[in-house]
């Protein structure tokens, strides 16, 4: 989908409680309505998504402020990740390191690869108020870490939705800057992409379409994972 012509998936309830069910370590919501439309997570999804399921889930989002994060975790979230309010306000980075701790603050990049090099895109939860941030992808990457980032989402557009496989050669040149736990994000369609995502440095690995549609299930993936050799939780 490579960011656009977004795709209804099911009820939010009905898959967290599915994918718990599967073995999913953890879950991911964005709400990609909230940001480029200057809205704000709502707090009664959150909480009750909570109430349903006992894995860690973080909420993207509309996150603008200590007291939007303060609001989603105090909901139930042990996680927040800002994409384009951190790239309008870096500092809000530093911030909410400060006040939840590195551990709660994911900091997510849309990549795209441009003549100019890895440039960060913002408000692509909107294809048309997407755009092209200015920054490098590379040195905003050290930037949110040095700024308290607990972990980075590299959400690599081109390849979203493709399930031709990660952006492995983006995955190898985020990572050598990346002292965090990186998670790779865009183009999984089969278990050997995950494999290989996890072989070029990834800590994790996000996938969304490929687990909506069934055509891959996480109990079998960890099952190949695990015959391979990489580690994953039971």
């Amino acid at each position: 989908m490579r960011f656009r012509d977004h795709v209804y998936a099911g009820d939010i309830l009905a898959l967290a409680g599915r994918y718990q069910a599967a073995g999913a370590d953890e879950l991911v919501f964005y709400d990609i309505g909230a940001s480029p439309g200057g809205g704000t997570v709502d707090r009664a999804w959150v909480r009750r998504v909570a109430r349903l399921i006992d894995i860690p889930f973080c909420v993207a989002g509309g996150i603008r402020s200590e007291a939007d994060a303060e609001r989603v975790l105090n909901a139930g979230a042990e996680k927040v990740s800002i994409n384009t309010p951190a790239l309008e306000n870096p500092t809000l980075i530093d911030r909410l390191s400060r006040r939840f701790g590195a551990q709660c603050v994911v900091v997510g990049i849309d990549s795209r690869r441009t003549p100019q090099g890895l440039r960060a895109w913002m408000r692509t939860g909107d294809e048309r108020r997407a755009c092209d941030s200015g920054r490098d992808v590379l040195g905003w990457v050290r930037e949110a870490q040095e700024r308290g980032a607990g972990e980075i989402v590299l959400n690599c557009m081109d390849a979203d939705g493709v399930r031709d496989g990660y952006d492995l050669a983006q995955l190898r040149e985020v990572r050598a800057q990346c002292e965090v736990p990186l998670v790779a994000s865009g183009g999984a369609g089969c278990e050997e992409h995950f494999a290989q995502a996890f072989a070029c440095g990834a800590d994790g690995a996000l996938a969304a379409g490929v687990f909506h549609s069934g055509a891959l299930a996480i109990g079998a993936l960890k099952g190949y994972l695990r015959g391979r050799g990489i580690e994953v939780r039971p």
